[in-house]
């Protein structure tokens, strides 16, 4: 009887010790409640024992928690209406005090997300939620982590995850950014076409100096050209020819005047009165000819008779013998 007493005994207390077992895992720490009462400190991770009946334990997981905040709408300081979603990542840094100071720690860190979610876009400009965010999240961030260290909850980081416009703010913009673009190109088209009049210049000067170089290229054109078999090859003229021609119209215009001068000379001698020989008259500085002269040169020259008035000739003329 007492054997059987013992050993129901024995199994009790096993049974109770058994209740009161608790492991923690490495992520976790357990807290310790007796009769409503924090007992400290902070059971760690592995083995622990509690009081069955009198103690009670809760785990807290100290693991980085990441929890979506929904889409929050709101208007920008510049009156655009947008719709806004972020991320919060954020642990648990006292077990104690998320368990005693908030009745829920996630839920609290949830809407004062929200709320600070909100007022961040009320402070920001359209332009800085598009392209400043590293500014606004660590604005965030510090929004969230002033209230939630009192709750024993540390915030890791806080992202904005996608900001979405209304359809008509979205052409608006692309409107702008395509002029923005279109801008940009007839400033570049603009410089590459001054830098090209400059290297332009400077090789128009080049050939000038050279004007080898021109046929050079010329040449070169023409073998690019010539590269493509389905094409029409048209050789322009040269303009070097062109004024080569110039010149010789010029020059063969100006020799027949030399010439008919000259002839005029010769055809102003006149006859003589007596054998109808033609006479030269010698112009003044006009020296003999020498032997070496031909043609219309070697012509004897002899001195013109004076010209007398028209009443003399016929007196003079009587005293001649009648042939």
């Amino acid at each position: 009887m007492v054997v059987e007493l013992l050993t129901a005994g024995l199994s009790a207390a096993a049974l109770l010790a058994a209740s009161g077992a608790r492991v923690v895992q490495q992520f976790e720490r357990g807290v310790v409640f007796r009769f409503g009462r924090l007992r400290s400190p902070v059971r760690g991770p592995g083995f622990t024992m509690i009081v069955p009946v009198v103690d009670r334990m809760r785990k807290v997981n100290l693991q980085i928690v990441t929890m979506p905040v929904p889409a929050q709408e709101g208007i920008t300081r510049d009156n655009v209406t947008v719709r806004v979603d972020a991320v919060v990542y954020f642990n648990v840094a006292d077990a104690a005090d998320a368990i005693i100071k908030v009745e829920d720690y996630r839920f609290a860190v949830s809407q004062v997300a929200q709320t600070s979610l909100r007022s961040i876009i009320g402070k920001s400009d359209l332009d800085d939620l598009l392209s400043n965010r590293e500014k606004l999240n660590e604005g965030l961030a510090l929004m969230i982590d002033s209230p939630a260290l009192g709750w024993g909850v540390q915030i890791d980081r806080v992202e904005i995850k996608d900001v979405s416009l209304p359809e008509t703010m979205k052409r608006s913009m692309s409107r702008q950014a395509e002029a923005e673009r279109e801008r940009r190109a007839r400033v570049i088209n603009a410089d590459a076409e001054l830098r090209a009049s400059k290297m332009l210049a400077s090789a128009a000067q080049t050939m000038a100096d050279t004007p080898s170089a021109l046929q050079l290229r010329l040449l070169q054109t023409v073998v690019e050209v010539a590269a493509e078999k389905n094409s029409t090859l048209v050789l322009p003229f040269p303009v070097e020819l062109l004024r080569f021609l110039e010149h010789s119209t010029h020059r063969q215009q100006s020799d027949p005047q030399q010439s008919g001068s000259q002839s005029s000379e010769l055809q102003s001698s006149e006859q003589d009165s007596d054998t109808g020989e033609p006479v030269v008259q010698e112009l003044p500085g006009q020296e003999e000819p020498g032997p070496e002269e031909s043609g219309l040169q070697a012509i004897e020259r002899r001195p013109a008779a004076p010209q007398e008035a028209p009443s003399d000739l016929p007196e003079r003329r009587s005293g001649f013998p009648e042939r």
